[in-house]
This record gives structure tokens, sequence and C-alpha cells, in this order.
């Protein structure tokens, strides 16, 4: 079993579950995810199944989409609802919508975010969290990341009882983004405490949350001996790559780890799928040092 599964990763549940869960469904150990989403988070957790394990870091490295609410007037420790609140203000009217968006705009682009003390990010041998929890705060080197948009969805709302203001929004970031501190820095850029009180992934991997499915309707389908309909092809997970259909004899280079002169393959792409008799076979990568492609990950079964 070969593939990619789109899986709806329901709130209350680690990533690690739904890995161990799949493995006795599917009867397989040969899986993986593509990067965790934490437990108060749902949404996309696209899996390698199989050979497709060998792709797992590329999914990685894809852009992520996700939509949340963010509450103003509120701050938490975690920065999130998880935590201990640190901080709260009361808003006697409603943060402008127009200075809403342009605090949002400052966090796009290639930026530096400092990961919170409440992350998996290791200093000195030891998680972020496990000081945390100890009432330590390490200091922590701020890292890149990149924020292609950081939007306001729709209108946001004024709760005058409570003194806060709800802004719902979708952010489309890198690897390594942590979103809930995007919405600390958001706040802080105001004047205002503000935490991420709601996150969902909406694309991860080249996937969508529509093309997801639950463990249940998983465990049904396999039953049913309907993998094809949660089991995407590799194709699919490498669609943003050109595809190059081989020749038999190209295939016969392709079996043997041979490399490619770019006029063979009628393309100059950084990276390539390879596909014979419909298939994905493996990714070849332009080494411009030689000016050949080379193997870089090989599906040959």
């Amino acid at each position: 079993m070969n593939g990619i599964i789109a899986l709806y990763k329901q709130r209350g549940m680690t990533s690690f579950d739904c890995i161990s869960k799949l493995r006795k469904i599917l009867h397989t150990k040969r899986i993986g995810h593509t990067g965790t989403l934490d437990p108060n988070v749902d949404g996309v957790l696209p899996v390698c199944v199989g050979s497709a394990t060998k792709i797992s870091e590329l999914l990685m490295q894809s852009g992520k989409v996700y939509r949340g609410t963010i509450t103003i007037g509120e701050a938490y420790d975690t920065q999130d609802l998880e935590g201990k609140r640190t901080a709260k203000v009361i808003l006697k009217d409603p943060v402008d919508d127009r200075a809403i968006n342009a605090s949002l705009a400052k966090f796009t682009g290639k930026i530096m975010q400092m990961p919170p003390m409440y992350s998996a990010v290791k200093v000195n041998g030891k998680r972020l969290y496990e000081y945390a929890r100890q009432g330590i705060t390490i200091k922590r080197k701020a890292r890149p990341i990149e924020v292609k948009y950081f939007k306001q969805i729709k209108p946001s709302t004024f709760n005058k009882e409570e003194g806060t203001q709800e802004v719902y929004f979708e952010v489309a970031c890198s690897k390594g983004t942590y979103v809930r501190t995007l919405a600390f820095d958001f706040g802080k850029s105001l004047g205002y405490p503000s935490v991420m009180t709601d996150l969902t992934r909406v694309q991860s991997g080249g996937f969508s949350i529509s093309q997801t499915k639950t463990l249940a309707e998983i465990q049904e389908l396999f039953e049913q001996g309907k993998t094809q309909q949660f089991l995407e092809p590799l194709s699919e997970a490498l669609k943003k790559y050109p595809i190059v259909s081989l020749t038999k004899d190209q295939w016969q280079i392709v079996l043997n780890g041979g490399f490619f002169d770019p006029r063979e393959l009628a393309t100059s792409e950084k990276l390539i799928q390879l596909q014979y008799q419909g298939q994905t076979r493996a990714l070849y990568q332009l080494d411009n040092r030689y000016n050949k492609y080379r193997p870089f990950k090989m599906f040959l079964n």
C-alpha cells in the first residue's frame, strides 16, 4: 500500500494518536505524518503510506493555510486557551477594522519570529515547554518564516459586555510558523493583549480540507476494499512538479539509477517527476555542476 492520505485530524487527538490508529486500521507500520498539529487544532494532516514516506519531507516544506479567531483583550502564557491568563484589558470601544488590517499586514513577507516558550523547540537538549512548565524563561533566537498573507475573512465582532473583540482570519505561511505567536504579536502591535482562540488547518501538502477523510471514514472504506477513495497516488501529492513520461529505454536507465541530459527529457526545471506507464516512478533533480538530472527520490516498486 503506497500513497498519501489527506486525513482530517479531529480536536483532542495528537498527530501521533492518528498515526497509531491508522497503523491498526491499515495493518501496516510504514506510515508517517507530515508535520504535527496541536491537539486543540483540527484540519488537514497529510499522512504518507509505504513508499510515499520518502516524500514526507517535501510535503512538510510546502506552505500551509489556516483559518481561525483572535480575541483582543486577553493574553495567555501559551498564546492559546490551553494555558493561564496573564493579562486582561476591557475594550470600551471596538478597534477599527482599518487598524486591524494594517496590523495584520505588518506580519506578512519574510519576517523573524520568536518561538513561544510553550513549544517543542529544543534549547540545550530540552524542549522549551519543559522549561516553561518549571516556570523558567529561556533566551531564544528568532527564526525566519514567510507569511504570504494574513487577512480578515469577515468583519470582526465586538462583545461590549466582555470588553473583547473577535478577529476572524486566514493566514498562508511557511513551515515552522507559530500561528498563535502571530496572533499574540498582532495584538501587541495594536497595543492590546490578544490570544488565538480557534484554529483550523485548511490546506497542507497540496491538499485542502475538502479532500480529507476522518479516521472512521477511512476504516469503513478500507473494510469495504475501497482504498482508492482515501489513498491518493504519489502524482497527486507531487502535482506541482512537472511530469516527464519515460520511454521504455529511458525507464531502463532509471531502473539502473542513471543520469539524464536535460535535452533528453526536454526540460530544465529544477525538480521533475518521471512517470512510466502512467505511474510516478522517481523524482529527479537537476545537478547544475554537471548539467545532468540525477535521482532524488525513487519509487520503483
